[in-house]
C-alpha cells in the first residue's frame, strides 16, 4: 500500500481518470494514491474477473475490460474521462509490441476526445539510447507528440521495485546482488510510490504540465553503496557481483545494451532540483525505501512479481 501523499488535503475537483495497467506495480500504485485523493479511478484491464481486478473493485474503483491491441475497447472504455493514463511494458510480447499497443491506445485516446493524456514512459528514452525498451517508448512519446492532444510525459529511472523481482531477489537469498552494472557506476532509481505522487500531482495540474516532459528520480547511489543499504536492510552482508555483458546477452539482448548504457552513459537527472521544483511530492531515499520491505518474504520466494 502506498504510503500517504505529500500533497496538502485532498485534490479540489475530483476528476474522471482511466488508469491502464491498473492491475500492474505502477498503474496499481497510481490508481490507489488517486482513489486516496477523492478522483473516480477508471481501470482498463484484461481479466476484469480475475484477482488482481477484484482487489481493485473492492477499494472502489471501476473496473471496465479492455485490452491495449483493441483499440475499440479503450475508446469505449475512455468515454467521459478527464485524464488517460498510458503505461505499456516490453516484458509480455517484446518491445515492437509494446510500440504498437502504446500507439493503437494514443489514437484510441484520441478518438474518444480525452482532455489530457498522461504518458509514462522511461528516463532519456528521447536520447536515442539504442537500448530497445528505451526506443520503443520513444516511439510511442513520438506519436502521442504528433497526436494533437494536450499530453504530458513523465519519464522515471530505475525502479527500486525491480530489486524484489525474481531474477534480481534469487540472489539476495543467497547473499549477492547482481547486475551488468559495474560497480563503482552510479545509477539512479525512484520507487514506485513516488512515480504515482508525481503522476497523481501531474493530473491533477494538468495546465503545469501541458506539454512537459519530466525525467523523475530521487537517489542516486554507486552499486557498492546501494548493496551497503541492502545489507543494512536485510541485516546480513551482501555482496556485490557485476555480471559479465557476455553472460547477460545470452539472457537478453535488450538487458545487456541497458546496462551497457548505464556503465557508458546512464540517467541525468538533476535530484535536487526536481526535488525543490516539486516540494509537493513525497520524495524519498533508496534506504528509506529499503527500510520499507519485507525481505524475509522477498528472499524466501514467496513474494508476487
Amino acid at each position: 500500500m502506498a504510503h500517504s501523499t505529500g500533497h496538502g488535503g485532498s485534490a479540489s475537483q475530483p476528476k474522471h481518470v482511466l488508469v491502464t495497467g491498473a492491475t500492474g506495480n505502477q498503474g496499481g500504485h497510481l490508481a490507489r494514491s488517486l482513489l486516496q485523493r477523492g478522483h473516480h479511478v477508471r481501470a482498463l484491464s484484461r481479466k476484469p474477473n480475475g484477482l488482481a481486478a477484484i482487489e481493485l473493485k473492492n477499494l472502489g474503483i471501476e473496473v471496465v475490460p479492455g485490452d491495449l491491441g483493441d483499440r475499440t475497447s479503450v475508446e469505449l472504455a475512455s468515454q467521459g474521462i478527464d485524464t488517460a493514463f498510458l503505461v505499456a511494458t516490453p516484458y509480455e510480447k517484446g518491445a515492437e509490441a509494446e510500440a504498437g499497443f502504446g500507439i493503437n491506445a494514443l489514437n484510441a485516446f484520441k478518438a474518444a476526445g480525452v482532455p489530457h493524456v498522461v504518458y509514462s514512459s522511461v528516463a532519456d528514452a528521447n536520447r536515442r539510447t539504442g537500448i530497445p525498451h528505451f526506443d520503443s517508448k520513444a516511439k510511442i512519446e513520438e506519436h502521442l507528440q504528433g497526436l494533437g492532444v494536450p499530453y504530458s510525459i513523465v519519464a522515471p529511472v530505475f525502479f527500486s521495485e525491480n530489486i524484489l523481482s525474481p531474477w534480481l531477489a534469487t540472489g539476495l537469498a543467497k547473499g549477492v546482488f547482481a547486475t551488468g552494472v559495474l560497480p563503482q557506476t552510479k545509477i539512479q532509481v525512484i520507487s514506485v510510490d513516488e512515480i504515482a505522487d508525481f503522476t497523481t500531482h501531474v493530473i491533477e495540474n494538468p495546465g503545469g504540465f501541458r506539454g512537459k516532459r519530466v525525467d523523475i528520480a530521487s537517489d542516486e547511489l554507486r552499486l557498492t553503496e546501494l548493496t551497503e543499504v541492502l545489507s543494512g536492510a536485510l541485516q546480513r552482508p551482501i555482496v556485490y557481483q557485476a555480471v559479465p555483458l557476455d553472460a547477460i546477452r545470452q539472457q537478453s539482448e535488450d538487458l545487456a545494451k541497458m546496462y551497457d548504457w548505464f556503465n557508458r552513459v546512464g540517467y541525468s537527472v538533476d535530484i535536487p532540483k526536481l526535488k525543490r521544483e516539486y516540494p509537493q511530492v513525497a520524495w524519498g531515499t533508496f534506504r528509506e525505501w529499503a527500510a520499507r520491505q519485507d525481505w524475509a518474504k522477498v528472499t524466501s520466494g514467496t513474494m508476487k512479481s
